[in-house]
């Protein structure tokens, strides 16, 4: 026997499944005196056993082949019709037909095998060395039927076949999916033991930043209270110069260290939602920032607010530092108004690709008219320590609007800035409607 192909080697494999095949020969050779009765599986190019009874030492077994050009078979995939042989020698078509004369044969009958998807499969056949009477209707619809029954089970072992593959391979990206799943929860583990690490940093910086960093300071301060009131008159021009200088370093260094305290709170503060009404915050935010408006002689002004989701006292620092920003860049050529708006819609209404367009969103805007800022900073200006003006005309950390940013992400929100120079900036805020979980 020669090496078949792995496909030849399934076909064969899959006929031997079929515990019904023997029953099937046996019936057949014993019903109309065949000697040799086979399921062959017939391509274009092979004719190959895969199924076998061999009463009259035919010589094949399953794998067994059979030259092609010299069987019928081949004829009947062309035609996918039965052929019936009773007598060889007294059949006007076949009694010089080569291929009874090459096996010795006198009797024949194939019937195509097909798959429900109409592909032909190959034939059942029987044989012998003398005469038989196959050619009739009991001897037709018995191999017929048969026929059909191989087909049928070639389906259901093709169906099951597929179904095992596609078994195995959800079961293989089950377990690729559960491999990655243990592979994610490992690093968010490791992730949030590095967060927690990061976190009890931040306290650290804090705590010094309270203590340690201001005491220092406060005594700074104190005592340079003490020369300005008693001792200042005594100094020179140049003592005098050099003492507002220190004056000014530490007033700077107070204002670093309470932005610094006041972004490490956004980090490691709990994170505790309320619906609140966002006017009541906003009304708060003016009252502190009264004075600084009158001495501007700028005016806010507001639509009715929405409520939202968010930490009270977070949002009110954020308000804050919009507010404050807006009157520290105010245009000195103009009357400074700011203007809040908010409302809430769906993602899809608003024109920002970040937004799940089925979601609801709290949108808060705030701009003004001041001296805004380059377009070109736009991806810089919520980085900390960042300062896009001279710091000898505005005074401020570059900490404000990082401080802004950490509380939108607090929020699960987003945050945009716009703007032209000396046209204002736009601060557009997108808060999530329903609260996140943590």
């Amino acid at each position: 026997m020669t090496h078949l192909e792995d496909h030849f080697q399934d076909d064969i494999s899959t006929i031997a499944q079929m515990h019904i095949i023997p029953t099937i020969l046996n019936v057949i050779c014993q019903t109309t005196g065949m000697g040799f009765a086979a399921v062959a599986r017939v391509t274009e190019d092979r004719w190959i056993t895969c199924g076998v009874r061999d009463d009259i030492n035919f010589g094949l077994k399953p794998g067994d082949e059979l030259e092609i050009k010299t069987t019928i078979c081949n004829e009947i995939r062309e035609s996918q019709k039965v052929v019936v042989i009773d007598h060889v020698a007294e059949s006007p078509e076949f009694h010089d037909h080569h291929t009874p004369a090459k096996y010795g044969f006198q009797s024949y009958i194939s019937v195509p095998i097909t798959k429900k998807n109409g592909d032909f499969f190959g034939t059942l056949c029987a044989i012998d060395p003398n005469p038989n009477i196959l050619n009739t209707p009991t001897v037709l619809g018995m191999f017929e039927l048969y026929a059909d029954l191989i087909g049928f089970h070639l389906n259901v072992i093709e169906d099951i076949k597929i179904r095992d593959v596609k078994l195995n391979e959800e079961k293989a990206f089950n377990d690729a999916l559960e491999k990655e799943v243990k592979q994610r929860t490992q690093e968010l583990k490791e992730y949030n033991i590095s967060l927690e690490k990061m976190n009890k940093d931040l306290q650290a910086f804090a705590y010094i930043s309270s203590h340690d960093l201001q005491e220092p300071l406060r005594k700074i301060q104190t005592i340079a209270s003490i020369i300005e009131h008693s001792e200042k008159k005594n100094l020179t021009e140049k003592g005098k110069d050099y003492f507002e200088r220190m004056k000014n370093a530490a007033e700077r260094m107070q204002t670093l260290i309470n932005d610094l305290l006041a972004y490490s709170r956004t980090t490691i503060a709990e994170k505790h939602f309320e619906s609140t009404d966002l006017q009541v915050i906003l009304d708060e935010v003016k009252e502190d920032l009264s004075e600084d408006i009158k001495n501007v002689n700028g005016i806010i002004t507001s639509d009715q607010m929405c409520r939202a989701n968010i930490i009270p006292f977070q949002f009110r620092q954020l308000l804050y530092n919009l507010l404050s920003n807006s009157i520290k860049f105010k245009n000195p050529d103009k009357k400074l108004i700011i203007n809040i708006k908010s409302h809430i819609d769906f993602g899809r209404a608003f024109n920002y690709d970040k937004l799940i367009p089925n979601d609801k969103y709290c949108h808060i805007s705030v701009n003004d008219n001041g001296i805004g800022f380059d377009p070109k900073f736009t991806d810089r200006i919520f980085e900390l320590f960042q300062r896009l003006n001279d710091k000898s005309d505005y005074k401020g950390t570059g900490i404000g609007l990082a401080i802004v940013k950490r509380i939108v992400e607090n929020h699960n929100g987003f945050i945009l800035a716009t703007s032209d120079n000396n046209n204002g900036a736009n601060f557009d805020i997108y808060l999530p409607v329903i609260i996140p979980v943590y």
